[in-house]
């Protein structure tokens, strides 16, 4: 394999993935339509690299758009992160949630399917496990979504069971990954979310600069040590390098696997703003809020698989995740814009 297509490539994940893919001699592929994203992202990510890479501005459902990326370009592998991400804005807007991230996948499957592609890495979530019974929680436990972000990356799962099964060629992992934050060490590339941000690390980054005044953290009375929820959070790196060993391994055997990337390691949302004060150097200011529709107490992933199947485990800390969060935005106040 070496021309991989990656959807969503702008994006957070996204982009540091194809700095990691074009720094291991991989040629990369683009296709973002920007809605949460920027192309500046792109811009830095070549100049990391090192490497050029070729970006299209079409959405997955355009199947037109998408045809011509295959036509263009000889793709063995996909790693598909394109999808609307954030649990509580899918409770605001679920019908949007569905359109946008189950019609991309079936669009681009049906574009795979007919110019011959048959390896993709799927963008799951950890959050298919939803209210866990019990933790750490590993790939054989109950799905129990509980959102509709959650329900939709759970269905994605099923659509690629069921293609895989019609078409037994097709070989695709689905990596159900925790919570990734952190930045590149660059300080460079990070997380830039497009308006106010719905995820706790780069809003409270941008308390951090003063561009929001302080964070709300949804839920004081979880069953948890603090009361507040307790997440597995992984450094972005750790993720992207679990995409590229998973698309390494996809000719290990056809049909759907499905593996956790995580730490093991709990950290409730009051530990995390404490370890970003720290990394910062002042207090950021919080308020406890009301619990958030669609959220649960604790997730926490089991790891194992991973490790055993390919040798992959995460090697970084909170501390290195909040170090390198807070070195972007302290160089990059403003995010990507000039």
């Amino acid at each position: 394999m070496r021309t991989v297509l990656v959807t969503g490539g702008a994006g957070f994940i996204g982009s540091h993935t194809c700095v990691d893919l074009l720094e291991h001699g991989y040629e990369t592929i683009v296709v973002d339509n920007y809605t949460n994203s920027s192309p500046t992202a792109l811009d830095r990510v070549q100049k990391i690299a090192g490497r050029p890479l070729v970006g299209y501005v079409a959405d997955l459902r355009d199947r037109h758009a998408m045809d011509g990326v295959f036509e263009r370009h000889p793709i063995d592998a996909v790693i598909h992160f394109a999808a609307k991400k954030a649990v509580g804005e899918s409770m605001r807007l679920p019908i949007d949630y569905y359109d946008v991230n189950l019609a991309g996948t079936t669009s681009l499957l049906r574009s795979m399917q007919a110019h011959g592609v048959r390896k993709i890495v799927f963008s799951s979530s950890c959050s298919i496990y939803g209210d866990a019974v019990r933790v750490p929680l590993a790939e054989e436990d109950e799905a129990r979504p509980t959102n509709p972000y959650a329900r939709s990356k759970w269905i994605c799962e099923q659509i690629l069971r069921d293609a895989c099964e019609r078409y037994p060629d097709l070989s695709a992992i689905a990596l159900r990954y925790f919570n990734p934050i952190g930045a590149h060490p660059s300080g460079l590339l990070g997380e830039v979310p497009t308006g106010v941000p719905n995820n706790v690390v780069p809003y409270l980054m941008q308390v951090a600069v003063g561009r929001l005044e302080r964070l709300s953290v949804f839920g004081g009375d979880y069953a948890t040590a603090d009361g507040t929820a307790v997440r597995d959070y992984i450094h972005v790196l750790d993720v992207v390098a679990g995409h590229r060993v998973a698309m390494e391994h996809l000719d290990d055997e056809r049909g759907l696997r499905v593996l956790n990337l995580g730490t093991g390691v709990g950290t409730s949302v009051l530990q995390l703003v404490n370890a970003l004060s720290e990394a910062c150097g002042r207090e950021l200011p919080y308020v406890v809020a009301d619990r958030r529709p669609g959220d649960v107490p604790t997730l926490i992933a089991d790891p194992g698989r991973a490790e055993r199947l390919w040798g992959w485990r995460a090697t970084r800390g909170l501390a290195d995740m909040c170090h390198d969060a807070w070195r972007f935005q302290r160089l990059n106040p403003a995010g990507y814009a000039a």
